[in-house]
C-alpha cells in the first residue's frame, strides 16, 4: 500500500483530527525513544493535547534536561548579544577608519600639487609650511647619512 501526501493544514473533522494526533503521537514518542537509545541522545519531548493534556518522555531526568536547555539558551543568548555588541562597535571603527583614510588620501594629493586649484590662500600655505617642513627633515635626513658614511670612510683609511 502507497502512502498519499497529505496535504499540511489543520483537520476539520474533530474526530479524524483525534485520531490523527493519537497516532502520530505515539509515533513520535517512539522515534524519541529510537532516537535516545540509538544514538545515545539525551532527550525531552513535552506534547500538549488540543484539550490540554500532557504526554511527556525523557531518556533522563526531566528537569535536569529542561535546566540544561535554559542555561544552554542564557549562556548562547549572552555570547550572542556580547558579539552584536562586538560587531557593532568594529563597524564603527572601520567606519571611522574609513573616514581617516579618504581625509589621509584628499592630504597626500593636495602635497602632491593634484586638486590644489580650489584650495583657498590659507590652504595653500598651509601646504606650503608642510612642505618646508618636510624638506628640513628630509634634508637634515641626508646630511645625517653623508656624516655616517663620511665618518664610515674616515675609519677606513
Amino acid at each position: 500500500m502507497v502512502r498519499g501526501k497529505i496535504e499540511m493544514k489543520k483537520i476539520e473533522n474533530a474526530t479524524s483530527r483525534q485520531v490523527t494526533f493519537s497516532k502520530r503521537r505515539n509515533g513520535l514518542l517512539k522515534k524519541a525513544y529510537e532516537l535516545s537509545v540509538l544514538c545515545d541522545a539525551q532527550l525531552s519531548l513535552i506534547i500538549f493535547s488540543q484539550r490540554g493534556r500532557l504526554y511527556e518522555f525523557s531518556s533522563s531526568d526531566m528537569q535536569k534536561t529542561i535546566e540544561r536547555y535554559r542555561k544552554y539558551t542564557k549562556d548562547h543568548e549572552t555570547s550572542n548579544h556580547d558579539s552584536q555588541i562586538h560587531l557593532q562597535q568594529l563597524k564603527q571603527e572601520a567606519s571611522h577608519m574609513i573616514t581617516k583614510i579618504e581625509l589621509l588620501e584628499f592630504h597626500k594629493r593636495k602635497l602632491l600639487g593634484q586638486g590644489i586649484a580650489s584650495c583657498s590662500l590659507e590652504e595653500l600655505q598651509e601646504i606650503d609650511s608642510q612642505l618646508q617642513r618636510s624638506l628640513g627633515k628630509v634634508r637634515e635626513r641626508k646630511a645625517q647619512l653623508f656624516k655616517e658614511q663620511l665618518e664610515k670612510l674616515k675609519a677606513k683609511v
